[in-house]
């Protein structure tokens, strides 16, 4: 956290300082910590949020798909 507050490190929290810690997670082996992490950087907004709040109970109906219904009509091409 110290690097990234510091901008000692690049990327996408080098522009966006300084960082606040939401969530942390422990694991016992950084590939798992790793495939966690690449997991939910590929999650909606509304996801990460209810991550963030701790509404467990919320996440796995953020997970479904969009149906056709919140997808609206078909376009015409």
């Amino acid at each position: 956290m110290a690097e990234h507050d510091a901008g000692a490190l690049d990327g996408y929290t080098a522009r966006r300082r300084p960082v606040t810690l939401v969530f942390q997670h422990p694991f016992e082996r950084l590939e798992d910590a790793i495939a966690a992490e690449r997991q939910i950087k590929g999650w909606r907004r509304e996801k990460k949020q209810a991550l963030i709040r701790g509404d467990y109970a919320a996440l796995p109906s953020l997970a479904s798909r969009a149906t056709k219904d919140q997808l609206g009509p078909p376009q015409q091409k």
